[in-house]
């Protein structure tokens, strides 16, 4: 057997102290597959004397990341740190310029950063991989970048983020509201520090843009992704979906067109007997459609201790085989870069908004949403008890650049009050 695979890991969080476990507890299974040993040599954190309730002794510590990223005695720098910038980066950088491979779970810094990062990997002879930033345990890239390599993608689509899709599961099946759900998953330790990053689209948004690129070969591009949270959702659009036979989803959908690639991260309705539809609580779901494969899905643990440690080894141990992907599956100098669009398809619309209770106000509504080139399938006013009346519009199919302009041309009936609630319906 060759000279052990060397460890360094920077961050002992819930990712990084799985990861120890998973190579103390199986060196042994690992070696049998990769043909290595594989240890951890050094590690660094915040705080040394955490009980993190792992066995740390005989491994070196380091306090600063780039001098552990730079060791003598560390083959794989492993970032577990997160952030898009600062220290992850920096480490991360200072690791490919000392010659080491490099494997993260940092969604953030790949979707800002990664055309640089992979850039500055192949010119140092080394690799990236993030099998563990998107879906935690899902081997979604692993797919793309090898098992799927010989398709054409016609669309990539999922829920990649566990928080959202527990918060609207969570109020279909208790009837309460998204303010409710989402103080009981902050309890629960669901959230981000900064909420915004999971009820807000940008974390699931930061994974969408990874697997655009590797999907279509090109340069990442968050800031391309059009992003919707699920604030505004309320339990009257849970209940109204279901009774269409829907559910609501925050999801992810990226596909090239001919005007460009197309990445959107917005709540959508999905049929309730499709996977999506089907999909409970904090799991997460990966659907790739090919031209030569069809369409696959992969369900899973899109986050925690041991999914997402899995994910890391999972890359770990495909470096200790010598299988050297890069970083997007394609040399970072053919990534091209992509002009952005919204989607181009046509699909029917779930508008909600509220109506001043006036004579004529209905027909104010249907005269302009036509007028704009939007064609009504269904209208509904819902019981009301106040001057406000809730009005719930089923849309036929329709582009949402057509959508879009003639929601700016509501306020002008005078009948409309806030902002409308538009979701798009989608074939899954």
């Amino acid at each position: 057997m060759t000279n052990p695979l060397r460890l360094g890991i920077a961050g002992l969080g819930t990712v990084g102290v799985g990861v120890v476990k998973i190579v103390q507890n199986h060196a042994t299974r690992m070696a049998a597959r990769t043909g290595r040993m594989i240890e951890i040599t050094a590690v660094s954190a915040r705080t040394r004397d955490k009980d993190r309730g792992v066995d740390l002794s005989g491994i070196a510590w380091e306090d600063d990341p780039v001098r552990l990223a730079t060791r003598d005695d560390v083959d794989i720098y492993v970032e577990l740190m997160g952030g898009s910038d600062g220290p992850a980066k920096a480490s991360t950088e200072a690791a490919l310029k000392a010659g080491k491979d490099v494997v993260t779970a940092n969604k953030a810094m790949l979707a800002h950063h990664g055309q640089e990062l992979a850039e500055l990997a192949e010119s140092n002879g080394r690799v990236i991989r993030f099998e563990a930033a998107v879906a935690g345990g899902i081997p979604c890239i692993k797919a793309l970048t090898e098992g799927l390599a010989g398709n054409t993608f016609s669309r990539v689509m999922g829920v990649m983020n566990g928080t959202c899709n527990y918060i609207l599961t969570r109020m279909e099946a208790t009837g309460q509201g998204y303010n409710a759900l989402f103080d009981e998953a902050d309890k629960l330790g669901y959230l981000e520090a900064d909420p915004n990053l999971d009820v807000g689209g940008i974390d699931a948004g930061h994974k969408l843009s990874l697997l655009s690129s590797i999907a279509y070969g090109t340069q990442v591009d968050f800031d391309a992704v059009y992003l919707e949270g699920i604030q505004r959702i309320k339990i009257e659009d849970i209940r109204h979906a279901a009774d269409m036979g829907y559910r609501i989803k925050l999801l992810g959908i990226a596909k090239m067109t001919d005007e460009g690639l197309s990445q959107s991260m917005a709540p959508c309705l999905v049929p309730a007997d499709s996977p999506l539809g089907q999909l409970e609580g904090g799991t997460n779901m990966i659907v790739i459609e090919g031209d030569s494969v069809g369409q696959i899905v992969l369900r899973g643990a899109g986050a925690g201790e041991g999914p997402t440690a899995s994910a890391v080894m999972g890359d770990v141990c495909d470096i200790a085989r010598g299988i050297r992907v890069a970083t997007f599956g394609q040399p970072a100098a053919t990534l091209v870069k992509a002009t952005s669009t919204m989607s181009t398809a046509e699909t029917p619309y779930y508008i909600r908004m509220d109506l001043l209770d006036k004579p004529g106000a209905l027909a104010a509504v249907a005269k302009a949403l036509g007028e704009a080139g939007v064609s009504i399938d269904r209208m509904r006013q819902t019981s009301h008890e106040d001057e406000l009346a809730p009005v719930l519009i089923v849309t036929h199919s329709t582009r949402w650049s057509t959508l879009e302009r003639a929601l700016e041309t509501l306020p002008a009936t005078g009948f409309v009050n806030g902002q409308p609630v538009a979701l798009r319906i989608e074939d899954v």
